[in-house]
């Protein structure tokens, strides 16, 4: 057994097992208390909510909880392990949610047999919390799910796998092409993957100003094209009308390159291939799709961004969902829209413009400088400003788009 492995064990085992716990937010000290938190005080908001349950965002936590809920069917990398193996993610979750934007996150795994008694569950519990946070369910019935619980569900519905990975992507795909000199709208794009992450990524890179025909996505049978067959729904928006069938063919001359598939299946020879001054996102976990260290000694012109921390440009999450939902419950969202997305997406990548304060450099001792440029796409999960900047930009996008039911913005 690895020493990381047993450490991680560990961490989970102890001092006490899982990563999160309910705290008390009212006294409950003495009996005078207990009649205030019970019975009989306790009546009282009761029928205020029953009269108004809107009053529920005054007397109790729901404007500040989001359940995060999977079925275990595409946990991380590990694929479907069930409900029960995903609740150490889903409470890492909830940890972030806490740690990082002061929301207050309960997992829920759910065991189901069709995808129907999933959202049927989700929906009958919805209305006890603020936000539901959608993990690790596989495609493609994560599209419908989510697209049937936001239909009906009044309060916002995000599936963290798709748009949480999509809008950190699109900010560091587009500053990274800014620095390499390329125009979104003249850029070609290779997306080696089709699930649930790769068909979201692409898709807001397209409301970026990519454009479709310059898209070549693939999956396990080669370059998704008009003339397959085989396609579900959600492939085929990005079937390119091409007789190009390998990587090999649509990687030459390919301007950027997302992985969303496996490790090690870009080669150094498909490298080699692309145009001048390429960028590499290669977010496989935990082993990307190639090391940084091999793409990097084969091309010295290019950006390289993983889903790991120990390199450069780390792709990850936790730059976005906390912050989404921050700005969405702050305002009482009753959806998470494409203009929200889109407004994490410009502050996320704006931030990383901005210089950056020591204090966010101590809490990465290995950092001695960072300024926006090839090693540093995105800002670091530890920088504090994220939660101002992205919330603040969430919640004026939510207002300005009529989703929002509270018109001011707040104070962050």
């Amino acid at each position: 057994m690895s020493d990381f492995r047993q450490q991680a064990l560990d961490y989970h085992e102890f001092p006490v097992p899982g990563k999160t716990a309910v705290c008390l937010t009212k006294p409950a000290q003495s009996s005078y208390d207990l009649a205030l938190a019970y019975s009989p005080g306790v009546a009282e908001p009761v029928r205020e909510i029953a009269a108004d349950p809107e009053t529920a965002y005054r007397y109790t936590n729901k404007g500040n909880t989001v359940a995060v809920i999977s079925n275990g069917t595409a946990i991380l990398g590990l694929g479907n392990l069930g409900p029960l193996a995903s609740k150490p993610v889903m409470e890492g979750k909830s940890l972030l949610f806490k740690r990082f934007a002061n929301i207050d996150s309960i997992d829920i795994e759910v065991k189901h047999r069709t995808s129907e008694e999933f959202i049927n569950t989700v929906e009958a519990i919805a209305d006890t919390f603020g936000g539901i946070n959608l993990e690790d369910i596989k495609a493609p019935e994560c599209f419908q799910i989510e697209k049937e619980l936001i239909a009906r569900c009044n309060i916002p519905v995000f599936h963290d796998d798709q748009h949480g990975t999509a809008i950190v992507t699109a900010a560091g795909m587009l500053n990274a092409l800014e620095i390499q000199g390329k125009d979104i709208k003249d850029a070609v794009f290779v997306c080696l993957g089709a699930g649930a992450a790769a068909i979201a990524c692409m898709t807001m890179i397209v409301k970026c100003g990519a454009l479709r025909e310059n898209i070549y996505m693939l999956d396990r049978q080669g370059v998704i094209h008009t003339r397959r067959d085989d396609l579900n729904e959600y492939k085929a928006l990005f079937a390119n009308n091409t007789d190009k069938r390998t990587l090999q063919d649509v990687i030459d001359g390919a301007d950027a390159f997302l992985g969303l598939s496996g490790a090690n299946l870009l080669t150094e020879e498909d490298i080699k291939l692309m145009a001048p001054n390429p960028v590499i996102f290669a977010c496989s976990n935990p082993d990307p799709e190639i090391k940084p260290e091999l793409a990097h000694s084969i091309r010295k012109d290019l950006i390289m961004g993983t889903g790991r921390s120990d390199y450069p440009n780390q792709v990850n999450n936790v730059l976005c969902f906390p912050f989404i939902f921050r700005g969405a419950l702050d305002v009482r969202a009753s959806v998470i829209n494409d203009e929200m997305k889109l407004a994490a997406v410009y502050a996320i990548a704006d931030l990383a413009k901005e210089p950056v304060p020591e204090d966010v450099l101590a809490a990465y001792p290995n950092v001695s400088a960072l300024s926006f440029g090839a090693e540093y796409v995105l800002p670091k999960p530890m920088d504090p400003r994220l939660l101002v900047n992205v919330a603040r930009a969430v919640a004026q996008a939510a207002i300005d788009s009529g989703v929002a039911k509270i018109t001011s913005l707040p104070v962050y």
